[in-house]
């Protein structure tokens, strides 16, 4: 009996996770990247010799037994990768009107930590912890006996945004806004975003959180090698430009234009608006493409790639966030005068326990409407008057940093910038959003994305199926895998990988 043929579109973690689940279990797989570097968000790039990571800077609840870690077992990556922990007594750093506040590892720890900075709200914050757990420990994925479903979308906390749910517990201002310090990992907008995605996410660094030595581009390497083992595909320059369907299904994916590869599924790790995009089929109504086109977007973002003189800036096993407004909220409601409202700072771990940081990062919220007069040019040649915004911009959050790293610009060698733009063209992120998909409480199901389609054989997997992030991205591997396997199946395999 000939294997069933699979074609994937799309490197990123969803797409190659997907890959390897399914080569596990006896398909045929074919993944599709149109660039010439796989792994989408989990890219690296280099400039004159200094290594970047571009999109999974840190990781969490890798320690050994956690939920990521017993993944990436499952996934055989975690052979090939190595993890350098961040500070457990302060991974994430806040900074408010200029004082700093650290968030530690552990759920004991963590309230120690903040009731040392706010003693009157030590019985607030075990609450505030309880409902943390309360929330990541609803979802299955803890438990590992089956898959994540649609069937908590209308739990409670993901109809409540992150503000309310916390400013009916914490009733210090002060510390209501330092709990929600980390928001740009998620673009958290207040009165809309859920408060499980802030649950999910806290939960998921607390535990522990990691970089990873030498960049995460390393988790897609291994994943291509695994494929590889299993005798599939991965094939770069290689851009799926249309899905070719019957009358009932689809049957193939033409490639380049001119190709065609047969397959009895298709699994797009793409944007939703880019997969629809390859779709002329009756069986996709009118009326679900202008659903799925009129999901809002999560806010793009700004980047500067810092390389460092040699020996100058020591590593910070820490990320820095920093606000120059007193408050992690609105930070994406800016003017050419305001901006930039906050920032994250991180440095880049190349090799175990560094010294030095010989490269970092700093990201600030940007909308694509200040780069949108530059769509449709290529990376590389938008002009001279792109080179001269985003150097502007550049120097302002520059010296937005400063303020709290004193000397830092004087120890600059280079640096390099990116905008939505750039985002756009090298992950198909509508808008250049930074998570694609917006989760608001007002739209309830109206911006989910669905992991089916309504081409039986076609499926979408990614950041915008469940959630973004490495483990939200994993979990939705999971649901799009389950309808070839069973979640059951998977779950199953997950546990004999860790018990070995």
């Amino acid at each position: 009996m000939s294997k069933q043929r699979v074609v994937i579109i799309g490197s990123g973690m969803g797409g190659l996770s997907c890959g390897v689940v399914l080569a596990k279990n006896g398909y045929d797989v074919t993944v599709l990247e149109q660039g010439s570097q796989i792994g989408g968000c989990l890219q690296c790039f280099s400039r004159r010799g200094a290594l970047f990571e571009t999109g999974m800077h840190f990781i969490g609840s890798a320690a050994e037994g956690q939920t990521l870690d017993k993944l990436l077992q499952y996934l055989e990556v975690k052979k090939d990768i190595q993890l350098s922990e961040l500070d457990r007594g302060g991974y994430d750093v806040i900074c408010l009107d200029g004082k700093r506040y650290h968030f530690a590892n552990g759920r004991d720890a963590f309230i120690e930590q903040m009731a040392g900075y706010f003693p009157h709200q030590r019985q607030q914050l075990n609450q505030y912890f309880d409902l943390i757990e309360k929330v990541a420990g609803a979802s299955s994925l803890h438990s590992m006996k089956h898959a994540e479903s649609d069937a908590a979308i209308n739990t409670e906390f993901q109809l409540r945004s992150i503000n309310e749910v916390i400013d009916g517990v914490i009733t210090d201002p002060l510390l209501a806004k330092v709990l929600v310090g980390s928001l740009p990992l998620y673009a958290a907008e207040k009165d809309k975003t859920p408060f499980s995605t802030h649950a999910f996410i806290m939960d998921f660094y607390n535990q522990s959180a990691y970089r990873i030595i030498g960049g995460s581009d390393q988790i897609a390497k291994s994943m291509a090698h695994t494929l590889e083992k299993y005798n599939c595909k991965v094939l770069t320059r290689s851009k799926a430009t249309r899905i070719i369907c019957d009358e009932t299904h689809a049957t193939g994916v033409e490639v380049n234009g001119s190709d065609f590869i047969p397959c009895d599924y298709i699994i797009s790790d793409a944007h939703p608006m880019r997969t629809l995009e390859l779709i002329n089929s009756k069986l996709i109504r009118p009326s679900f493409r202008s659903r799925i086109n009129a999901i809002p977007q999560t806010v793009g973002s700004f980047s500067v790639y810092i390389e460092f003189k040699e020996n100058t800036v020591p590593y910070q096993n820490y990320n820095f966030y920093g606000y120059n407004n007193g408050t992690p909220w609105d930070c994406e409601k800016y003017d050419e005068w305001s901006w930039p409202k906050g920032y994250l700072y991180m440095h880049f771990c190349q090799e175990p326990h560094p010294r030095f940081a010989k490269t970092g990062v700093i990201l600030s919220y940007m909308h694509m409407k200040e780069v949108e007069h530059w769509i449709g040019t290529k990376v590389g040649h938008r002009g001279e008057d792109y080179e001269a915004l985003k150097q502007q911009k550049a120097e302002k959050l520059l010296d937005s940093v400063e303020r709290q790293f004193p000397g830092l610009k004087a120890n600059i060698k280079h640096y390099y910038t990116s905008t939505p733009l750039t985002y756009q063209d090298y992950t198909g992120a509508e808008g250049g959003g930074m998570y694609g998909v917006a989760r608001d409480i007002h739209l309830g199901a109206a911006c989910r994305v669905p992991h089916r389609t309504k081409i039986p054989n076609v499926l979408q997997t990614g950041q915008n199926i469940n959630s973004h992030g490495i483990l939200g991205v994993t979990v939705g591997t999971i649901v799009t895998c389950s309808e070839l396997l069973t979640a059951e199946r998977i779950y199953q395999q997950i546990i004999k990988a860790n018990n070995r």
